[in-house]
């Protein structure tokens, strides 16, 4: 028997609801072909981090890590991090939009949340952010408490009790874009606690950007440096004391079988030279500089940490001799200028160019006392607790609690009291978030 001749199937014929079923389908004929699905959330969060890799890439002209890591992949990271420090962390992009604010989660438990809140758009959080930023840092009121309210409502509340709470969340990286990056996060308010009153915190330029390996920071070597005099720049003069307390904290009060090694660098002996003598001679796990650094509009070349003998760029950081670079990098005396996106780009990726895992800076130039109230009490806690941002979290617990206070002239930390020089402000109420929410951890919280 021959083969049956080919003939097209006859068409079906299709009365005025069928037809409809198919417009309403997405489909103008019989004959259309369906669409090829649009992207899906994990390819759009992948977008998102590698938009931002290429803009700090720009940024600092080189070459980043590369983003690999989707959203499943980010949970399974969070969950490996919950297990091996016994905190439950959560990543959360705030990513201004001209006409809405666009909030995405990730949770150790995988889930992926998106909210758009479209009663947000540009203008009208920069506005806001504007009012915070500024008013945040008058140390005789409270007026900012409005801003940092509204703040709360649209970035944290709408993910708040279904999400963050649900999955027992209490560390927060944030990854914030560009509008929302010079915000001190830990002094948003719900009306009646602070934002650090329930997560501790750190800033990311973008998840697959830190490091995520963890290590206990209970002993290692730190080096200690910085200046009290300053050739055309205000003097420091609580600097030495604050180095003192750094190396007793981490040396003397510990007992001898967990005590850090550490040198110091004061004055005319923290030049360039001796800086990257020290750090080719020896791995140091931290280190800190109780100096004047700036993070400045424009390139990273316009950014400075300022040692005796000259100005180190903050680009240079990343050419010093490092034998190893540092667990972390703190800079206890730096401003940064707000509103700027070179300056808070250099800001936010602090840790990168330094080839820090994490770093500790400030958004303003907090004065004398509480830097050195909040710096002395964050390394007494850090070897204490898991990770740097809890340490953080619990000096600046003690200041806004009143338990790190100055009373008759002297400090009262919670370990120890010591006495206060005439030349810095005895009068200061260490409990307003001029004086402890500038201070953020940078990169990695582990």
């Amino acid at each position: 028997m021959s083969p049956a001749p080919n003939r097209s199937p006859k068409r079906p014929i299709l009365g005025r609801l069928g037809l409809l079923a198919l417009l309403l389908a997405g489909l103008s004929t019989p004959h259309a072909v369906a669409q090829t699905p649009g992207p899906t959330l994990s390819d759009k969060v992948l977008a998102m981090e590698r938009g931002l890799e290429a803009e700090f890439e720009t940024y600092f002209g080189e070459d980043l890590a590369d983003v690999d890591q989707a959203p499943a992949e980010i949970g399974q990271t969070l969950a490996r991090l919950q297990q091996e420090t016994g905190t439950t962390p959560a990543v959360l992009w705030v990513m201004p939009k001209d006409d809405h604010l666009h909030l995405v989660l990730i949770t150790p438990d995988g889930a992926t949340v998106v909210r758009d809140l479209y009663d947000v758009p540009l203008s009208r959080l920069s506005e806001t952010v504007r009012t915070y930023q500024r008013q945040i840092k008058l140390p005789g009121n409270r007026t900012y408490r409005a801003s940092a309210r509204r703040l709360h409502e649209w970035i944290i509340e709408p993910l708040e009790d279904e999400f963050l709470e649900a999955a027992g969340v209490d560390l927060l990286l944030l990854c914030l874009g560009d509008g929302a990056r010079g915000l001190p996060m830990a002094a948003l308010f719900d009306g009646e606690q602070y934002l650090v009153e329930k997560y501790s915190l750190a800033q990311i330029p973008a998840f697959n950007l830190i490091k995520t390996d963890y290590r206990e920071l209970q002993q290692g070597q730190i080096l200690a440096m910085g200046s009290a005099e300053f050739e055309n720049q205000m003097p420091l003069p609580a600097v030495p004391i604050e180095l003192n307390n750094i190396l007793w904290e981490l040396q003397f009060a510990r007992d001898e079988s967990a005590a850090w090694g550490g040198q110091s660098l004061l004055n005319q002996t923290f030049t360039l030279r001796n800086f990257n003598t020290m750090l080719a001679d020896q791995t140091f796990d931290i280190v800190h500089l109780a100096t004047h650094a700036a993070f400045n509009p424009g390139t990273p070349e316009s950014s400075y940490l300022q040692l005796w003998d000259t100005q180190l760029q903050m680009n240079e950081l990343g050419s010093l001799n490092w034998n190893q670079p540092p667990e972390l990098l703190v800079l206890s005396a730096c401003r940064t200028a707000v509103g700027h996106t070179g300056a808070e780009l250099g800001f936010a990726g602090l840790a990168l160019q330094s080839g820090a895992k994490s770093a500790v800076a400030s958004f303003w130039n907090v004065n004398d006392i509480g830097t050195m109230a909040l710096m002395s009490e964050f390394y007494h806690q850090l070897p204490e607790l898991p990770t740097k941002s809890e340490a953080l979290r619990a000096a600046q617990l003690g200041m806004l609690k009143g338990e790190i206070a100055v009373e008759d002239s002297e400090l009262q930390l919670s370990s120890r009291t010591l006495p206060l020089p005439e030349t810095v402000d005895t009068a200061a109420d260490l409990s307003h978030p001029y004086y402890w929410a500038g201070f953020t951890v940078i990169g990695s919280p582990w």
